[in-house]
């Protein structure tokens, strides 16, 4: 049973979530704001966060950064709930972290199906998925650990899948549409810009320069690849 942790002050939202959640078998539990919310997060790590942006005493924006940085919470899918609907805050959400986002009012079927997908996407690797070593990083997909020279990297879950697909078809183009469907799924919510934003975080994580990548190259007018031919 998975259980999903929902921080959000407004308890009819966390009710209307938490029964529908709970009625598809999932254990859920809440907090109401950002403080005591990012303290359970901490203490009792769930398998999906349903994270407010909005929050007294600690904003949703901050409980991402915060996980995103700790080891033990930063592979931990981030479903993220704002009125706010603009695509700049999107885009925030997801630089900072967030794994998909929702914004209210929002359907409980459409918030459900969305939980799902994200859980099905940080599923193990497949058995005869192996290790890729190119320069000083190594990608493992039986740990999802990534490191360069040895020192761990602190990826996300998706931002490790992307990766993995990228550099397990070497020196190939993929189109953003290409690759949301390959690593977010055909019945993915995030839009095709989504995939620059975890390019440009990757890059900051795996690249020494991310402004002159070694290895993650965008081409131009196509899209991206992962280039082994490293100079």
């Amino acid at each position: 049973m998975s259980r999903i942790l929902i921080i959000e002050d407004d308890r009819d939202i966390v009710e209307l979530v938490r029964y529908n959640l709970e009625k598809e078998g999932f254990q859920v539990t809440a907090a109401f704001d950002g403080i005591a919310g990012l303290a359970q997060l901490q203490k009792s790590p769930p398998d999906l966060l349903v994270l407010d942006l909005m929050l007294p005493k600690l904003s949703g924006l901050e409980i991402c950064k915060a996980a995103r940085r700790e080891a033990g919470l930063n592979r931990i899918p981030i479903l993220m709930l704002s009125a706010r609907g603009e695509e700049a805050d999107r885009v925030i959400g997801l630089e900072l972290g967030a794994d998909d986002y929702v914004t209210k009012p929002f359907s409980p079927r459409e918030l459900v199906a969305r939980v799902k997908a994200l859980l099905r996407r940080v599923q193990p690797a497949e058995e005869h998925e192996k290790p890729i070593e190119a320069g000083a990083l190594r990608i493992d997909p039986s740990s999802y650990r990534v490191t360069r020279d040895g020192e761990l990297l602190p990826l996300s879950t998706l931002e490790f899948r992307l990766l993995y697909f990228l550099a397990s078809r070497p020196n190939r183009v993929y189109t953003r549409d290409q690759l949301l469907d390959a690593v977010w799924g055909t019945g993915r919510f995030v839009t095709p810009r989504s995939v620059d934003v975890y390019i440009r975080r990757l890059r900051e994580k795996i690249e020494r320069d991310p402004e002159k990548p070694l290895h993650l190259k965008t081409v131009r007018g196509a899209g991206y690849l992962f280039e082994t031919r490293a100079r």
